[in-house]
């Protein structure tokens, strides 16, 4: 495997990393420049990038984390949630750039990100209620024991579920969006002039990805923010 660079191959068997691992290091080192350089922490007033950046990360915060999980619990798991949309974000866009590849369209780094949110979802619950609370999220109150039997497996199941749902719904919708563009800048190069009319429905297209790319990284973290949730404050 390797990533086509300006200055040529870069054969990733070397560092033994694939091509979307690269992406990931990438995108975490864009984030650290992002919000460890160019944020400017100690404008009073922001300004420009900084204020663009404090727009999305108050948005996250009150609208996903405060809004979901409570004042107190939301402002704790923040900073997850925040990590989880930029990186996200970072990994979408990046994927829009000719010479990165779109990593979040692989099944494997969404798998990765959602059992983040598993984790986060089976350690919080058990640290803020306890195994004994834990393990009543997935009792139903009020419920006969005999129908129990069959309840319990299918609460417990659909933790597993809701977090192979975040898995495919981030994948496929980034996997679609991709497979359309080159089906359609493919149509251009196989008819040619003929084909020329479907350069402008592509570039139609890639502003929708900008637009999808922002979407799919809330979508993903408003989810996780439900899910955490659901198991964090069963009685709710």
């Amino acid at each position: 495997d390797y990533w086509k660079t300006p200055l040529g191959k870069l054969y990733l068997e070397d560092f033994n990393l694939t091509a979307h691992g690269l992406m990931l290091f990438i995108a975490a080192a864009i984030l650290i420049l992002v919000f460890g350089v160019l944020y400017r922490k100690r404008d009073i007033v922001p300004r420009g990038f900084t204020n663009l950046l404090e727009i999305l990360v108050l948005f996250v915060r009150d609208n996903i984390a405060v809004a979901n999980l409570g004042e107190k619990d939301g402002r704790k798991l923040a900073p997850v949630l925040l990590s989880l949309f930029f990186f996200i974000l970072v990994l979408n866009l990046m994927g829009l750039i000719p010479l990165f590849k779109n990593a979040t369209a692989n099944i494997n780094v969404t798998a990765g990100l959602a059992l983040i949110t598993l984790t986060i979802m089976i350690g919080g619950a058990i640290y803020k209620n306890g195994i004994k609370g834990f393990v009543g999220a997935f009792i139903p109150h009020g419920v006969p024991w005999p129908v129990m039997i069959i309840l319990i497996p299918i609460e417990f199941a659909g933790m597993f579920i809701k977090t192979f749902a975040l898995t495919m719904r981030l994948f496929a919708n980034m996997l679609a969006g991709s497979i359309v563009v080159y089906s359609i800048i493919g149509l251009a190069i196989v008819f040619g002039i003929a084909g020329a009319p479907s350069l402008l429905l592509g570039v139609g297209i890639y502003i929708l990805k900008i637009f999808v790319s922002f979407l799919q990284a809330f979508v993903f973290t408003l989810l996780s923010a439900l899910f955490i949730n659901q198991i964090h404050h069963p009685a709710h």
